[in-house]
């Protein structure tokens, strides 16, 4: 519904005496009694303003005269002052926001804020030290057609400097602004009946809920705090069709909380035991496979029962007690089952690890379940029970980046590299994993120019020689040509770190290997030296177990050689060879077979054991 100020009117003696002929001339017509309120509250202030001197203005626009005057004190209310009551029913007052008496920086009572003009306790004194108005102009609604506004500046110029007041008509330009304001409600908040001893049983019979009526038909709900029912926000907890998706882990201690919801977004992979009693296996309902298949997750939040997601089993391993995997090819689900194998008591299908893939989109909802479960057989002397869970999120229509290797890098599968571009930053890579690291490639022509942007990814485990030839001209300088020679050698951009393992994250700078840069020059001196050749050298050893070791990068050194600049003694050209090298060297000590000592028993006779003897 539109609002706006009241009609403006000239502001001269005669002002009063038109208005009420306004007003006794619409009475009859059915005049809004609102209206009538409000032009007898700008009479007041035309009356007020009346008798201020003019002056002109530049800058605003406005639809009269500005009012000047200067202004050493202002008396707003006082400060602690409380304002009389409003009552709670029959007609209020219309309230009037008064911009030359409102004041937003004047936040200490009884005393001039800095720099604030429109402070009353500020005085000529404290105007000295000032620097500017931090507020120079007071408003009311900026979406008003037209409205009063108060502009504070300060006289540096008068001796002591004095503070400057002016009150103009301000006009927006917009033509979607407020021209009348009639929605009576919203010219002041509605004063709540407080609930006492006599009106109490009436405030029951009225309230819905949590809301209450009152006479002009608006009501205060307060809302429940329901979720979002529009997506799925990073970190909110999975809902299923009864409750939520239920990730066991360790909070406090080891042991598994089955009270755990599953979180949006947030990838997991924990480990937990329980204490069960292997005689009441089959009543456990955290080693059942329906336990972690049944639920149903809900598409987006507070969606109900229309969009459901069944949780797809993708498969299932048995693992025996000796260790052995076996799947199986249906995926039904299987119940745990105590059972008798001679004298011991064993429990078969046993939740052991469980594997949640979620799909989402980019509008945070999810469009597919996928579990995959390790069942096995326990026995007493495994008891308490370790199981692992994990979950994973991976969005729709989006390939996984592909890895050099899970950890340790794989013969033939290109070395992850990249660059930092300021401290304390991750790793950049390029989003070609064949790109990421390469050099010069060679070709059947065997010039330079030609194969100018062809390159080769560099191979974990390949060692790898390339050249070509560069023919310079005559007219060509010394740094044109090393410019030239150094872009063909690195490449676009060549890295400053490579990554240890095939898998490393970008985010672990400190893991990462420093490409070791060194410019090896000839012996001669006083002569321009142009690089003809790149060697890279990776270092890498065996990290881990001896019987599946991982290849890890250790060291990586670029060396770049250069000679003197040829000097074209006959003909137009001068050719010379550039080439590139990559080598790996194995760096690991070989391994030493280790036995466990013989036990030494350290057995001390007493001092008197041979007495009297000895």
């Amino acid at each position: 519904m539109p609002r706006a100020e009241p009609p403006r009117l000239p502001g001269n003696a005669r002002s009063r005496g038109r208005r009420v002929g306004i007003r006794a001339a619409m009475g009859s017509q059915g005049f809004p009694p609102l209206l009538l309120m409000l032009l007898d509250c700008w009479a007041s202030v035309s009356a007020q303003t009346r008798a201020t001197p003019p002056v002109t203005t530049e800058g605003l626009n406005s639809t009269e005269a500005v009012r000047t005057t200067l202004r050493p004190a202002l008396s707003p209310r006082p400060h602690g002052t409380p304002k009389a009551p409003v009552p709670s029913s029959g007609p209020r007052p219309t309230p009037v926001t008064d911009v030359a008496a409102l004041c937003v920086c004047d936040l200490t009572p009884a005393q001039c804020d800095v720099n604030c003009c429109c402070d009353p306790d500020c005085s000529s004194v404290d105007f000295s030290v000032f620097s500017a108005c931090s507020v120079p102009v007071v408003m009311g609604d900026s979406q008003f057609c037209s409205q009063k506004a108060a502009i504070y500046s300060l006289n540096f110029t008068a001796n002591p400097p004095q503070r400057i007041f002016k009150l103009v008509d301000q006009i927006n330009p917009s033509i979607f602004c407020i021209h009348i304001t009639n929605y009576e409600p919203a010219l002041s908040f509605i004063n709540p009946e407080v609930p006492d001893e006599n009106n109490f049983d009436k405030l029951m019979k009225t309230s819905d809920g949590f809301s209450l009526n009152s006479e002009s038909e608006i009501s205060f709900t307060t809302q429940s705090d329901s979720p979002d029912t529009g997506k799925y926000k990073y970190g909110a907890r999975l809902q299923t069709s009864d409750s939520f998706l239920r990730f066991p882990s360790p909070l406090t201690s080891s042991l598994c909380t089955d009270d755990n919801p599953a979180a949006f977004l947030v990838n997991q992979a924990v480990k937990c035991t329980r204490r069960i009693n292997l005689e009441q296996c089959e009543e456990l309902e955290a080693l059942s496979m329906a336990y972690y298949s049944s639920p149903k997750i809900l598409r987006v939040p507070g969606l109900g029962t229309k969009g459901q997601i069944p949780i797809t089993v993708l498969s299932i391993f048995i693992q025996s007690l000796n260790k052995t995997l076996t799947r199986l090819e249906d995926a039904a689900v299987l119940n745990q089952t105590l059972a008798e194998a001679g004298d011991v008591k064993i429990c078969t299908n046993v939740v052991l690890e469980v594997k949640y893939s979620l799909t989402y989109t980019d509008a945070g909802e999810i469009t597919q379940a996928g579990l995959a479960l390790l069942l096995g057989t326990v026995s007493r002397a495994v008891v308490p029970l370790e199981q692992k869970f994990e979950i994973h999120f991976i969005q729709q229509n989006t390939k996984p980046v592909p890895l050099s290797g899970n950890p340790g890098y794989v013969v033939g599968l290109p070395l992850a590299a990249g660059f930092q571009p300021q401290k304390g930053s991750g790793i950049i890579q390029t989003m070609n994993r064949f790109g990421q690291l390469t050099v010069l490639r060679s070709t059947a022509e065997q010039d330079c120019l030609a194969v100018e942007g062809i390159r080769t990814p560099v191979l974990f485990g390949y060692d790898m020689q390339s050249g070509c030839k560069l023919r310079l001209p005559k007219a060509i300088t010394c740094q044109l040509a090393v410019q030239k020679v150094k872009s063909l050698l690195k490449g676009q951009g060549f890295p400053d770190y490579v990554a240890p393992f095939g898998n490393s994250q970008a985010q672990d700078v400190l893991d990462w290997v420093p490409i070791h840069f060194i410019t090896q020059a000839s012996h001669m001196k006083d002569s321009c030296q142009l690089p003809v050749a790149l060697v890279i050298e990776v270092k890498w050893t065996k990290y881990g177990s001896l019987l599946n070791p991982q290849a890890k990068i250790i060291n990586v050194t670029a060396s770049l050689l250069s000679s003197s600049f040829p000097e074209t003694n006959s003909g137009n050209e001068q050719t010379v060879l550039i080439s590139t090298a990559v080598a790996f060297v194995d760096a690991s000590e070989p391994a030493e077979a280790g036995f466990r000592a013989r036990p030494t028993i350290n057995a001390k006779l007493p001092f008197n054991f041979f007495f009297p003897f000895v």
